[in-house]
């Protein structure tokens, strides 16, 4: 029996050295792609039990975030020193605050070699970025020692402004899963996160000064099943709902804030607004009617979900608007603007009267007039708005971001008018789309949006580029409406990988992206990724192209 000791001892050896010693990824398959990388080829760093987390003062916080993603991937437990303490000989994980070399916003300079790994950025969304390149090249499993390759790789983002969207109100999700959505933005280094708040099927956030809003708003009696298009139409006859009270909300924004995200939140108005007159009536224009929460998708001229131009509408539009800015450090706030059916307006003589004393000579001036308030009261909180593209209908101020869901038409028409914008169009960045034209496929909403048309979208119009206006264009978001969506995992199953792809889009220089190799990354990256979060995402996604249109 002793001829077979050796070649046992051998695949003993072999399996305790690979669990010890995890192989590193390839500086090749980083998602998004960098501006520039390099692998010297030197002798790589050592990260075991002694390695130590460095950080300047800025990056504490990022210190501690760093060190949980670290326990968790990789097992090891990394104590984190200030670089004023004695560190010894072991290898260190440095974040330093730098303004020379990392120069621009979200810039990182990642560098390894000798005993120290170093991150450099001058911001905090630049140094979790380079956290996020980070993890990329260190194995997804448990280890006790990982050599993590020599490297230099400078980076920053294409785009200021490179965001993900996500409606709660036709289904809520909970605190938890609000995290995980963050950590799956922080990680494709997107910097805003818009929550869509509010709408006809449900109001979900705590205003203290109008408790039915919770208390009425957000429970719907029912809820539709299967398609809107379906017909007879059926429903659950189950009551649903809830919110998030403002300390959920403030847990949420500070647990946004270490990884480097912004939230956006959404207070739809004056259309969208079903579940609000269904807690307070006096703000339609129909007082006298017990309105309830939509339980059905696609109100637009078809249920009355307007607010009505009356005193207290305005008192209550203020109140909120202050008490939504308090909540929320973001220097802009979406007020919506969408979709706003006019014919309830027209039906209703009091507003017919309000016009005509406020000079407004038709419903679109009217739709200007409360986006205009809206915005003066956030202006006294040193807030700016955000709006859907249907607010050009009247003239604004120019400081108003114009967020298009439309096609490059409404976004050059906003660029010519000197407004900043948001480039979210439905085709192809509404994620609640079909992936596929598989018959089987999941229930979506409408529409046809498969990876290579998210992956080769530019939200920069080409028209804007030969007029000069492309600096107009802060950047770009995909949209996550929840209709057909009751459960986080759907949700992930949706926006993977499309979300991958946006990522690279906003990121990346368009000279340096490639489709093929781009899925190439995505099997050596992303996949394994997806698997390590627990996260759904949709497997077929080479099958279906563009040009199954």
């Amino acid at each position: 029996m002793k001829k077979y000791r050796l070649p046992i001892l051998l695949g003993v050896f072999i399996v305790f050295s690979f669990y010890c010693h995890g192989q590193a990824p390839s500086v090749n398959n980083i998602v998004p792609k960098p501006v520039s990388y390099t692998a010297t080829g030197e002798r790589p760093v050592t990260i075991n039990r002694q390695t130590k987390i460095v950080a300047d003062a800025q990056f504490q916080e990022q210190a501690v975030y760093l060190q949980e993603l670290l326990t968790n991937q990789l097992g090891l437990a990394l104590e984190i020193a200030t670089p004023e303490t004695k560190q010894g000989k072991h290898s260190k994980i440095v974040l330093a605050h730098d303004t020379i070399e990392a120069h621009r916003p979200e810039m990182y300079w990642l560098e390894s070699g000798g005993s120290i790994i170093r991150m450099k950025a001058r911001d905090v969304a630049g140094m979790v970025h380079g956290i996020q390149t980070l993890l990329q090249l260190l194995p997804l499993e448990k280890v006790k020692q990982v050599a993590f390759p020599t490297v230099e790789i400078k980076d920053y983002p294409r785009f200021a402004y490179r965001g993900m969207h996500l409606d709660v109100s036709r289904h809520i999700f909970p605190v938890d899963f609000l995290k995980k959505y963050l950590d799956y933005l922080a990680f494709h280094k997107f910097n805003n996160f818009h929550w869509h708040l509010t709408d006809d099927q449900g109001w979900r956030l705590e205003i203290k000064s109008y408790p039915k809003l919770t208390q009425v708003g957000a429970w719907r009696n029912s809820t539709l099943i299967g398609h809107f298009k379906d017909t007879p139409a059926r429903y659950d006859s189950i009551r649903y709902g809830g919110f998030y009270t403002q300390d959920q909300v403030r847990e949420v924004v500070r647990y946004a804030a270490i990884r480097g995200i912004n939230v956006i939140p959404e207070i739809d108005i004056p259309g969208h607004s079903r579940a609000i007159i269904a807690a307070y009536p006096e703000f339609s224009t129909r007082p006298d009617t017990v309105w309830q929460v939509a339980n059905t998708w696609g109100m637009y001229n078809r249920q009355n979900n307007v607010l009505a131009p009356n005193p207290a509408t305005f008192q209550f539009l203020e109140t909120v608007s202050h008490e939504v800015a308090d909540l929320f450090p973001s220097e802009y706030i979406h007020i919506g603007g969408d979709e706003c059916s006019k014919i309830w307006w027209k039906a209703d003589p009091k507003t017919q009267a309000f016009m005509k004393a406020n000079n407004l000579k038709d419903e679109k001036e009217l739709q200007t007039y409360f986006i205009k308030q809206v915005s003066g009261y956030l202006a006294k909180k040193n807030k700016k708005v955000i709006g859907w593209h249907e607010i050009l209908e009247g003239d604004l101020d120019t400081t108003a971001v114009i967020m298009n869901w439309g096609g490059a038409k409404q976004g050059i028409e906003a660029a010519q008018r000197r407004h900043p914008v948001i480039m979210s169009p439905g085709n192809p960045l509404y994620f609640d789309n079909y992936q596929s034209k598989d018959p089987r496929d999941s229930l979506a909403i409408h529409g046809y949006n498969p990876l290579d048309a998210v992956y080769h979208f530019n939200p920069v119009p080409a028209e804007l580029q030969q007029l000069k206006l492309d600096k107009y264009i802060l950047g770009a978001q995909a949209n996550v409406w929840t209709e057909y969506m009751g459960y986080p995992s759907k949700v992930e199953y949706m926006v993977f990988p499309r979300m991958t792809a946006l990522s690279e889009v906003l990121w990346t220089d368009p000279k340096q992206k490639n489709f093929t190799d781009f899925k190439r990354r995505v099997h050596a990256t992303m996949l394994p990724r997806y698997t390590f979060w627990g996260s759904a995402y949709f497997k077929d996604f080479e099958r279906w192209t563009i040009a199954d249109k």
